[in-house]
């Protein structure tokens, strides 16, 4: 049985059958024939499939994003920004999937050559619970708009989220069987990775779970997109605007109640600097709304699962006897649901817990140092490369960092965030290929070269 829970209250809302070995038969041969007629749709049709999507998720806005909200406790104002995030994303694609898809012609020995890009056929999306709606979408518009069907299984935790959206295909036209959501324990996946009716896997998730994942696909020998754990640098260096850095960190470390991959986790500042920044910092977490989720106000919810909330303060404790100093926070908030107190960690260094793992919750760790090149270095000490931010005036000096910083993508002077237009993914144990952008949308496509000859 797969439960709904709401964390703000502890409630179960719903639960679900599991579908059986001769359901999920049924859902793949159906996707597989419908993939089969649907790339061969042009790609100026397919793309209309995108334009009602959007039309769909903002028509259904509200009620999608007080299911995000019930189901892992996100607060409310943030769920209506991640499904209007959907819908820019469905218009983006629409609009620019027939250029980013257009054949190419290259010069060579031949009379003609060059590259045409062919979907692959039904991609497996296994997802987590932290954007329901945007982690399938962001994968979903491209792969779809090239030709591909898409089987969902989403994390088992979000089981209304995941029929929600086969829901909103359906409504949005989506041709019947290319796309549907899949209800299935996790030990299941194996067996559907190696099913000959799937052409390809896309997982976002713990580097813990990628692993695992890249091994049975790649034993199927399937392309694979990994978007996995990240542990994010700030770096501060001491001309930054320390306000706006500070402000915005707030913002990077504590959105999704600190749940997301790309959120800054470690905050490297100068020590000439450090005492400043965290003065500030600690006034804007101090700020923050804890409560209802589904209160307009709240900026803090509960966290998504009891047991996430239990690991991350297990990770905190062992910090602390590591010699990371508790500024705020550091425990469970007492009461129903599943809230923890927002925290800041102080003189953290490599060889605390807060530093070496993944938090993934509402924890803040600030890690000072004393030249550019240490700064770096402590960046770089990790085996996460998802994203990172640079705070200085000295843009010049910004450019050779992003450079030398191990990382998917490097921000100066604003948040990290996924952007349509701008390729998104990780390096090291973050994960490897790109969604998002041009490349994005190649990810499932063979790039076949044709060649016409003799040459002439």
């Amino acid at each position: 049985m797969i439960k709904s829970i709401n964390p703000a209250t502890g409630d179960v809302i719903d639960s679900f059958e599991a579908h059986s070995a001769g359901e999920v038969d049924a859902i793949l041969a159906a996707a597989d024939r419908a993939q089969r007629s649907w790339r061969r749709v042009p790609i100026e049709k397919r793309v209309l499939l995108l334009t009602e999507m959007a039309k769909v998720l903002r028509a259904n806005k509200e009620a999608y994003a007080r299911l995000i909200t019930e189901e892992i406790g996100k607060p409310i104002t943030e769920s209506r920004g991640e499904i209007e995030k959907c819908a820019v994303t469905c218009d983006f694609y629409a609009s620019h999937a027939q250029g980013f898809l257009a054949d190419e012609t290259i010069e060579s020995n031949a009379t003609e050559s060059g590259v045409v890009f062919d979907p692959l056929g039904v991609v497996l999306a296994i997802m987590p619970w932290n954007y329901p709606f945007w982690q399938f979408v962001r994968f979903a518009a491209p792969a779809l708009a090239a030709g591909n069907g898409a089987i969902l299984k989403h994390a088992n935790n979000v089981p209304r989220s995941a029929l929600a959206i086969e829901a909103m295909m359906r409504e949005a036209g989506c041709p019947d069987g290319l796309m549907r959501t899949l209800l299935v324990e996790a030990s299941e996946v194996a067996g559907i990775i190696a099913d000959d009716r799937i052409a390809a896997v896309t997982l976002t998730g713990s580097t813990e779970v990628g692993a695992i994942v890249a091994s049975q696909a790649g034993k199927a020998l399937k392309k694979q997109v990994l978007e996995l754990g990240g542990s994010d640098p700030f770096i501060v260096l001491p001309d930054a605007d320390i306000a706006t850095a500070a402000a915005t960190a707030v913002k990077a470390r504590f959105v999704n109640v600190g749940q997301s991959c790309v959120n800054a986790k470690r905050f490297i500042v100068h020590e000439d600097v450090a005492d400043a920044f965290n003065e500030a910092f600690i006034a804007g977490i101090r700020a923050l709304k804890i409560g209802d989720p589904m209160d307009e106000a709240t900026q803090i919810g509960p966290m998504a699962r009891a047991n996430l909330r239990d690991g991350l303060h297990d990770q905190v404790t062992r910090s602390i006897a590591d010699g990371a100093v508790l500024v705020l926070g550091g425990k469970p908030i007492e009461g129903p649901g599943c809230y923890y107190a927002p925290t800041l960690l102080d003189r953290v260094t490599p060889d605390h817990t807060s530093f070496k793992e993944e938090l993934f919750g509402p924890v803040a760790s600030v890690i000072r140092f004393s030249s550019t090149e240490e700064a770096i270095a402590l960046a770089n000490d990790t085996e996460f490369g998802l994203g990172a931010a640079v705070w200085t005036a000295d843009l010049d000096l910004a450019r050779r960092m992003a450079r030398e910083i191990d990382a998917g993508a490097v921000f100066i002077n604003g948040m990290v965030a996924s952007d349509a237009r701008l390729p998104f993914g990780g390096i090291k144990r973050s994960g490897y290929g790109r969604e998002l952008g041009s490349y994005g949308i190649r990810e499932f496509t063979n790039i076949k070269t044709v060649w016409i000859g003799p040459a002439k």
